[in-house]
């Protein structure tokens, strides 16, 4: 008598891609999940989401991506979406310091719901004219002790190393 193998479970793992309106989230998360850049006109309303699975080695993870809008006037009813995010990536334009300048802001707002999460930071649209000087970010970065990656939607470039990052604080 054979005994049968119970059918193997991927982890899922909620994580959240937030920063103001603009910075490229939607169009990195359709470029990593279709492998295709779509720029986005249209912003997102609210929150939408994907789940995609992430090898990391030798296992897999499921993520299921939330894509929380980053206009100010959704800010009453984010705080819901973050709830249970086990990793947050905060992502900002290096063609804008404000938005820049604006993710401390968004770290606190989801720190306060999501304790528990993995912080990292995204700069995006690195295929423009860089307005934020690498340096001062590298700067920043070092001394909150986040991850970093640079990334181009448009391109693809450092895509890939954004969402194994991601999925690794999540699994971790």
């Amino acid at each position: 008598m054979t005994q049968e193998k119970p059918p193997s479970t991927m982890p899922v793992f909620k994580v959240v891609v937030a920063g103001d309106g603009g910075v490229g989230k939607t169009s990195l998360i359709r470029r990593y999940c279709t492998g295709k850049f779509q720029e986005s006109r249209i912003m997102t309303i609210g929150v939408d989401f994907q789940i995609q699975v992430v090898h990391l080695g030798d296992r897999a993870v499921k993520l299921s991506i939330w894509d929380v809008a980053g206009q100010e006037r959704f800010g009453s009813f984010r705080a819901s979406f973050y709830r249970g995010a086990r990793a947050v990536a905060l992502v900002y334009d290096v063609t804008d310091p404000i938005s820049l300048r604006n993710l401390p802001l968004w770290r606190a707002e989801i720190a306060q719901v999501a304790p528990q999460a993995q912080f990292m930071v995204v700069g995006n649209k690195i295929d423009l004219e860089r307005k934020v000087p690498r340096e001062k970010v590298e700067a920043w970065i070092r001394r909150i002790g986040l991850p970093y990656v640079e990334t181009s939607a448009l391109t693809g470039e450092g895509v890939q190393a954004f969402f194994t990052t991601l999925a690794r604080l999540a699994a971790a």
